[in-house]
């Protein structure tokens, strides 16, 4: 009989504009059950020093001389984790076994094995008292993986459980997209398609004091710039290998349109953005045979209907685009119940990165084990 463990997930995306926090209870490979689900917002002033931090490290070196400011940030940002923790067990009455630990990304190379997250695991279990898992990456870039995505194996439990009907594709949309591929034959697949909200978040960031394009209203009020959108779709596509690769915000920058108005660089990125992912997307499926295809969107960026709509126009009609909400499932949490779902395997040493996800050699496990 397979034991089942309460497992707390932790994931701050690449907006940075908070953590989401999911329990879960599962035995790390056939089923799981949710248990909690809550979003805690960074203040201001961590939201600042995250996006001020990130800005200013594009290399190795930059890591190196940003050492002392890296080390400061990642302590507020592990201290407000064990805050949100804290706040999550006083309403809990059970145990929980394992927090996975996925921290804030700064900085991600897989080619040069680089992919840095801030979050102190040693720190946040003596915080807690409880058994904290957290440097998922690590052990895949060792093995000749790109670090991402890591969810995938969650996904395919996702869709078991569900029963959802095969084939299928999970879009993610986070500040990266995403997309895992579960065939009739329950094999699965996964790779980064483009960016999502990234260089939407940017611009808005750089042109005002909000966080995010809410709804896609900034952009669905804008004008795309039918020049400026050819010219840099026509740049990006002649990159090689952009589909083989796992991506970082960095592979990416807005200032393709810092001569637009704020609403019609809204605009513009946003199509930039759909343009990629559809056409991406219609690419990843078109490797099937099958005449059409669900794909269930989860992630923020599910929420700005102009990039959906932008997604929509940019692949062909044999694809059904559908919020994975309508399912049942948050689509909100879905990527913090991956990382307690992780935990778990990483503490039974089960495999959380595969051959035809992140590029690994061979199936291995992943995770730094902490425990005070």
């Amino acid at each position: 009989m397979k034991k089942y463990f309460y497992s707390l997930g932790l994931m701050s995306g690449t907006s940075g504009d908070g953590v989401d926090a999911s329990i879960i209870q599962s035995d790390g490979d056939t089923a799981y059950k949710v248990i909690l689900d809550k979003y805690f917002k960074y203040n201001e002033e961590i939201y600042t020093k995250i996006h001020s931090l990130k800005d200013k490290i594009n290399n190795l070196k930059d890591l190196r001389r940003l050492s002392k400011k890296i080390e400061f940030v990642e302590k507020e940002i592990t201290l407000f984790h064990a805050s949100s923790i804290n706040k999550i067990v006083k309403f809990f009455k059970k145990d929980i076994d394992f927090i996975g630990f996925h921290g804030q990304t700064i900085f991600h190379d897989p080619k040069k094995k680089i992919s840095k997250q801030l979050g102190d695991g040693k720190l946040l279990s003596k915080l807690t008292k409880k058994t904290v898992i957290y440097n998922f990456r690590e052990n895949d870039l060792n093995n000749n993986g790109q670090g991402a995505p890591l969810s995938p194996i969650f996904h395919k439990l996702l869709v078991k459980q569900h029963r959802i009907n095969l084939p299928v594709c999970i879009l993610n949309l986070g500040g990266i997209a995403n997309a895992t591929v579960i065939k009739l034959n329950n094999n699965f697949y996964s790779q980064d398609i483009g960016p999502a909200n990234c260089l939407i978040d940017e611009w808005i960031r750089k042109k005002t004091k909000k966080r995010y394009d809410i709804d896609g209203l900034l952009a669905q009020s804008g004008k795309k710039d039918e020049a400026i959108l050819d010219k840099a779709i026509k740049k990006f596509n002649k990159q090689k290998n952009r589909l083989i690769q796992s991506l970082d915000t960095k592979n990416f920058s807005s200032s393709f349109v810092d001569s637009l108005s704020l609403k019609d660089g809204a605009a513009t990125l946003t199509e930039f953005s759909g343009k990629i992912v559809g056409s991406n997307l219609f690419s990843l499926l078109c490797k099937e045979n099958n005449k059409s295809w669900t794909v269930l969107v989860c992630g923020g960026g599910r929420k700005n209907y102009t990039l959906m709509e932008s997604i929509k126009k940019n692949y062909y009609k044999s694809i059904t685009l559908k919020s994975i909400d309508d399912y049942g499932i948050n689509g909100d949490f879905v990527e913090s119940q991956a990382f307690a779902y992780l935990a778990i395997r990483s503490y039974l040493n089960l495999p959380i990165s595969f051959p035809k996800t992140t590029g690994v050699y061979k199936a291995v496990s992943g995770g730094v084990i902490c425990k005070n």
